[in-house]
């Protein structure tokens, strides 16, 4: 009876001596966690991609005759499809991005009509490609950028005078107009290298005097004087070289 009482008290003693013991215990030392970090995507470096969509051309045809008088054979305007590529270059500055681009497509924009001065003979225009050389400055928000472009245009054309109960080509002039081009598009980075996006363009390509392969049969002696203006809207898909396009850490 007497080793029992003993065990116990001494059990009783041990039990409370133990939170005594663990408060004697040094604290553990606390880390704060490292701040999340956002990741910015990086629009820095040299790209190529593909694009395609809708284009449509308007042209008005002219007649200038050898005393210099302009007899008008009206307008018209066709749609069509494009198809082409892109290369370029795009350094960013903070949220801004600035680039240099050339794109060429090939387009099946062609339109006919019946001659107003002469319904015995249509005129037909045919844009068969088409090229940008462009500037573009941009703003980006992360992954997405929204940019303004401008610069020269170049059109590949061919101009004809058909008989219109035939169809057959009675007179034709080939043109590689120069002329001026604004535009708009976004784009999105969609994964570190590459990225997609939507584009808007208008060509300004003037007023140009064409020569035809043989004497005008609508107007004797005449040239063909044809203003020209595009629109154009491309779906886009660019990839970028060498990682640039890759999130990077912001830095504060």
């Amino acid at each position: 009876m007497k080793k029992i009482l003993v065990g116990a008290i001494g059990a009783v003693a041990l039990s409370m001596s133990a939170p005594a013991s663990a408060a004697d215990m040094a604290a553990r030392p606390y880390t704060k966690a490292p701040p999340m970090v956002a990741p910015i995507y990086d629009w820095t470096g040299f790209y190529i991609g593909a694009n395609g969509g809708w284009g449509q051309s308007r042209n008005c045809w002219d007649f200038v005759g050898a005393a210099g008088v302009v007899t008008a054979d009206g307008c018209r305007e066709r749609s069509g499809g494009l198809i082409g590529g892109q290369v370029g270059y795009r350094w960013q500055a903070s949220q801004w991005v600035f680039g240099l681009e050339a794109q060429g497509d090939w387009a099946d924009l062609s339109s006919q009509r019946v001659s107003l001065i002469n319904p015995a003979f249509s005129t037909r225009t045919k844009t068969d490609g088409i090229g940008l050389f462009t500037g573009q400055i941009g703003y980006s928000w992360n992954a997405s950028l929204l940019y303004v472009k401008g610069g020269a245009a170049v059109t590949s054309n061919r101009f004809s005078i058909l008989g219109t109960l035939s169809g057959a080509e009675l007179a034709a002039a080939s043109a590689t107009r120069w002329g001026g081009t604004v535009g708009v598009g976004w784009e999105y980075g969609f994964a570190p290298n590459w990225s997609a996006g939507i584009e808007y363009d208008h060509l300004f390509m003037g007023n140009a005097n064409n020569s035809f392969s043989v004497a005008n049969p609508i107007v004797a002696g005449a040239l063909n004087r044809i203003n020209q203006d595009v629109d154009m809207v491309t779906l886009r898909v660019n990839y970028r070289f060498g990682g640039y396009g890759a999130p990077v850490a912001a830095r504060y």
